[in-house]
């Protein structure tokens, strides 16, 4: 038996490499193991000062590179991923308020969703790739093509209106025709009224054009007014595009999609007196309103008018019932400053919105970062917290003497979603902001629960919470993923979002997320 072998035997922890047939010499495992975590120690140290989040991410990388442990049955063990921990997290987190809605009215768009291939369908229409350009409205083929390379370009939503009715039936045949094209439930009040109705609990009345083909989709558990009810059905295009999809010199960062219509009934908001009339009879403990965003395509004329018929009906909803306003893309900053400070945002409780529309609010307002043309990759947290804190100090109830009602404001992006309320007026936040996550995380993936093998972290687990001083730095607890802040008597919850690595549907992913969050949120009025 060689020296070696004597070696092997007597040190399990020992490699012995050979020396000139006789000598040996043992490294010791335990040593370079304890030498490894000093020098990792200090590398991340030094990281720690230049990058908060990276040493979270080295750390990560090396557990999962070193050799796995054996658990005694033989098995291997290792740390469950970020994306596990939060998912378990959010179950033990989210609980029922102690009071629930019975009855939630909501109106007044609805239509049917024609989703299909954003760049599929621009190719079966003859379209070449060009640069893209933005418009308000679009008027033509060519509007369209450099409209959604746009934002394409940016990973962006955005929606807009068709103004040509023949070309946009044109368009609209090709879509159905389409292959893979597919049918859905759309319109922001319709989508939002679906996800609520999927609480046996809940009875959900909604007020908006809803044609034979619609009502076919709809829950059983929807009650649709008879003078909402008509001959044809309005159709919204939704053209998807999946991340780094590319068409011409254009690369989809996140995959996202852009909408278009030629939608009449529902751009002059005409089921609106139909929605409120109906509210004394329903009865309801929550009223949820959307589509504001459709009149903006049908010029300054008739929105000017429509608009303030609009803020005289809402006016007439009885003040113990809360009101939700979800916003959607709007271009025209008079249109959307006519909403923020004159008319529709002080009366009402509660706003939805996502990053491109917190943007263009404060940019057609004169807020904090306003002059921001665009978020640059995860929209920084501190910006985010400025600009929602701003909103409700001047449009929303912050001061008690004020007048106004706005005291709730749900933000989601990509990565991240949170709720901001003024302290007195809602409870059961940390539920709702990760139950809104968690309908993200799984309907992105068109899964009922969220599976994490199909998901990943993208939010920084490290932020301040304002971009200017004074600022806290603050960080997320994988193990209990909502962070809470506090600026003055108004309350900040963020949750992280597992993004679907492959999402299979964008569309309605935000009217999901506001109705899954009204149904855990617990109104204080």
């Amino acid at each position: 038996m060689s020296e070696c072998d004597v070696q092997n035997r007597s040190l399990s922890s020992c490699v012995c490499v050979c020396v000139c047939h006789r000598w040996c010499v043992c490294v010791v495992v335990m040593w370079m193991k304890a030498l490894l975590v000093g020098l990792l120690a200090l590398g991340v140290g030094y990281l720690y000062h230049t990058d908060p989040d990276l040493p979270a991410r080295v750390l990560n990388y090396v557990s999962e590179s070193l050799p796995q442990t054996q658990s005694p049955g033989g098995s291997e063990s290792r740390p469950p991923a970020l994306e596990e921990v939060i998912a378990h997290a959010w179950q033990t987190l989210i609980t029922a308020p102690s009071r629930r809605w019975r009855k939630v009215a909501v109106g007044v768009n609805a239509c049917v969703d024609v989703v299909v291939s954003g760049v599929g369908l621009l190719q079966a229409l003859a379209l070449e790739p060009s640069s893209g350009t933005d418009h308000e409205v679009l008027h033509s083929k060519e509007d369209l093509k450099e409209a959604f390379i746009h934002y394409l370009g940016k990973g962006a939503a955005a929606e807009r209106f068709f103004s040509d009715k023949e070309v946009f039936q044109r368009i609209a045949r090709a879509a159905a025709e389409y292959p893979g094209a597919q049918i859905y439930v759309g319109g922001n009040a319709a989508l939002i009224g679906q996800r609520l109705a999927s609480n046996p609990q809940l009875v959900v009345l909604l007020c908006g054009p809803v044609g034979p083909k619609l009502h076919e989709l709809l829950n059983e558990q929807i009650v649709v007014p008879p003078e909402s009810l008509q001959e044809t059905d309005e159709y919204h295009l939704i053209l998807e595009y999946k991340s780094g999809e590319q068409w011409g010199s254009s690369r989809a960062p996140q995959a996202n999609r852009f909408i278009l219509s030629h939608d009449v009934s529902n751009g002059e908001m005409r089921a609106l007196e139909t929605f409120v009339s109906s509210l004394e009879e329903f009865n309801p403990d929550l009223v949820v309103l959307s589509g504001l965003h459709m009149m903006e395509g049908m010029g300054r004329d008739l929105w000017e008018k429509r608009l303030q018929e609009a803020v005289d009906v809402i006016s007439d909803v009885r003040n113990e019932v809360p009101i939700h306003l979800e916003l959607a893309s709007m271009t025209d900053r008079d249109y959307m400053n006519r909403i923020l400070q004159e008319q529709v945002m002080p009366i009402v409780n509660s706003i939805g919105l996502n990053e491109q529309e917190l943007l263009f609010l404060t940019q057609s307002g004169g807020g904090p970062h306003a002059d921001l043309t665009s978020w640059d990759g995860i929209p920084d947290v501190g910006r985010v917290s400025d600009i929602l804190l701003w909103v409700l100090e001047q449009h929303g109830r912050v001061d008690r003497e004020s007048e106004a009602d706005l005291t709730r404001i749900h933000f989601h992006t990509l990565a991240y979603h949170m709720l901001v309320t003024v302290d007195g007026h809602w409870a059961n936040q940390v539920s709702a902001v990760a139950a809104g996550a968690r309908v993200a995380s799984a309907q992105a993936c068109a899964l009922q629960t969220v599976d994490v093998s199909k998901v990943v972290l993208k939010a920084p687990l490290h932020f301040y919470s304002s971009f200017t001083e004074p600022r806290e730095r603050l960080t997320v607890d994988p193990s209990s993923p909502v962070t809470v802040w506090h600026r003055g008597n108004v309350s900040f919850h963020l949750t992280p979002v597992l993004v679907c690595k492959q999402p299979l549907r964008t569309v309605g992913l935000g009217d999901a997320i506001s109705a899954e969050g009204l149904l855990f949120s617990e109104a204080l009025l």
